[in-house]
C-alpha cells in the first residue's frame, strides 16, 4: 500500500498486513504532519485518533525500499520511466539537416561535374575535328592548286626535261611552295619500266633523281606511313593521309601529306606539313578547358565542404540548444511526478518548447489545488 503524506507529497509504502487494529497513524519524516492509515476492510467507524497505534516503525519512504521488498508488498510497482530507444532527437537533427542534404548535395555535384566534364571534352573534341578537316582541306586545296599551275607550266615550256626542273627557278617556285609554317610542296615521278620513284623538284636537293625506296634506313620508323601515301597514287588518284615524322630534337610528330596527280603528265604533287601548326590553338584552347574544369572542380567541392561545416555547426548548436530545453522540461516533469511541487518551471521560448513548459506548470499548479482541496475536504 502507498500513502502520500497531503502536505509535502511525501510517499510511503505501508505493509497492511502490520496494521494493529482498524487504523494507525504516523509523523512524515519531512513535514512531521500526522498521516492516519485505515486497514484495507470493509468500512466501519474510525476509532479516535488517540487509541490508533503508531506506525513510525513499519513506515518506509517508497524511495529507501529496493525493487525486491515493493514486489512483496502484493501492489503493483510504479512504472520506471521509459527511456528512448534508437536515434535521439539530436541525432535524428543531424540525420534530417546534415546527412540527408549531404547526400544530394554531393549528386548534384557530381552530376554538375560531370556534365561539364562532357561539354567541354565535347567542345574540344568537335573543335579539334573541325580544326583538322580545315587543316586537311587547306593542305588538300593546295596541293590540287599547285598541280594546276605546274600543269600550265610545263603545256607553257614543251623543252623543259625533269632532270630540269630542280635548277628552272621559274618551274621550282611553282613546284616547291610554303606549307603552312613548316610546310612544303615536292614533285616526283610515277615509275617507270624501272619500278623506281624518283623526287625532281624538293626543298632538299640531295633527294633529287634518287631512288625513294632507298630513304627506308635514315627515315627508319617514318617511312611505312610515309611511304604508303606517297605511292597511293598508284592508279592516277589523290592519295592523302597521316604519317609520323622525327624532328631534330628526336620526338616523332604527325604530319599530313596529301599527293594530286598532274593532269596529263606523270608527275605528281605532294603537300605536306605538321598538323599541329593548324591544330595549336585548338590544343591550347583543351588545356584551358581542362584546367577551368578542374579548377570547377575544386571550388565544388570546397563550396560542399564549406556548406558541410557551416550546416554541421548550426545543426549541432541549434540541436544542443533544443535536447537542453527538452532534457530540462523531462527533469521538471519527473522531480513533479514525485511529489515535489514547488519546482519552478522556467522558460524563455516563445515556440512549441515554450507551450510545453507552460502546460507543464499547468499541470503543476492543478496538482498542487488538488492537494489542497483534498486536505480541506479532511
Amino acid at each position: 500500500m502507498i500513502v502520500i503524506c497531503e502536505e509535502c507529497g511525501k510517499k510511503y509504502r505501508i505493509d497492511p498486513s502490520k496494521i494493529k487494529g482498524k487504523a494507525a497513524s504516523f509523523k512524515c519524516r519531512s513535514c512531521t504532519h500526522l498521516i492516519v492509515v485505515s486497514k484495507p476492510e470493509p468500512p466501519v467507524e474510525r476509532p479516535e485518533i488517540e487509541s490508533r497505534p503508531t506506525l513510525e516503525s513499519i513506515t518506509t519512504t517508497i524511495d529507501d525500499i529496493p525493487t525486491v521488498a515493493r514486489a512483496d508488498t502484493g501492489q503493483t510497482p510504479a512504472k520506471p520511466r521509459l527511456r528512448t530507444k534508437g536515434l535521439g532527437l539530436r541525432s535524428k537533427m543531424l540525420l534530417l539537416f546534415m546527412v540527408v542534404p549531404l547526400i544530394l548535395m554531393i549528386g548534384a555535384s557530381l552530376f554538375y561535374l560531370w556534365q561539364l566534364e562532357n561539354m567541354s571534352n565535347l567542345l574540344t573534341r568537335e573543335s579539334s575535328r573541325i580544326v583538322n578537316q580545315m587543316a586537311e582541306d587547306k593542305i588538300a586545296d593546295q596541293s590540287a592548286s599547285v598541280a594546276m599551275q605546274l600543269k600550265l607550266y610545263l603545256l607553257s615550256h614543251p623543252d623543259l626535261i625533269r632532270e630540269d626542273f630542280n635548277r628552272d627557278m621559274g618551274f621550282k617556285t611553282l613546284a616547291v611552295q610554303k606549307v603552312g609554317q613548316t610546310g612544303y610542296t615536292a614533285l616526283y615521278e610515277l615509275p617507270g619500266s624501272d619500278g623506281i620513284w624518283r623526287t625532281w623538284a624538293h626543298v632538299n636537293d640531295k633527294i633529287i633523281g634518287i631512288d625513294m625506296s632507298k630513304l627506308k634506313k635514315p627515315l627508319g620508323r617514318s617511312f611505312p606511313g610515309f611511304w604508303a601515301v606517297y605511292i597511293g597514287v598508284k592508279e592516277g588518284k589523290k592519295s592523302q593521309g597521316y604519317y609520323t615524322w622525327k624532328d631534330k630534337d628526336g620526338k616523332f610528330r604527325d604530319k599530313f601529306m596529301v599527293c594530286t596527280p598532274v593532269a596529263g603528265t606523270r608527275f605528281v604533287i605532294a603537300a605536306t606539313t605538321y598538323l599541329y601548326e593548324f591544330t595549336g590553338p585548338v590544343k591550347r584552347m583543351q588545356t584551358r578547358a581542362k584546367e577551368l574544369t578542374d579548377r570547377a572542380r575544386l571550388i565544388s567541392w570546397a563550396a560542399l565542404g564549406l556548406t558541410l561545416l557551416l550546416i554541421g555547426l548550426i545543426v549541432s548548436i541549434y540541436g544542443h540548444r533544443l535536447t537542453g530545453k527538452i532534457k530540462s522540461l523531462t527533469d521538471v516533469a519527473d522531480r513533479i511526478s514525485v511529489g515535489e511541487l514547488g519546482m519552478e518551471v522556467k522558460t524563455t521560448s516563445r515556440d512549441e518548447i515554450g507551450e510545453l513548459a507552460e502546460a507543464i506548470a499547468r499541470m503543476q499548479d492543478s496538482i498542487r489545488l488538488s492537494i489542497e482541496r483534498l486536505r480541506r475536504r479532511r
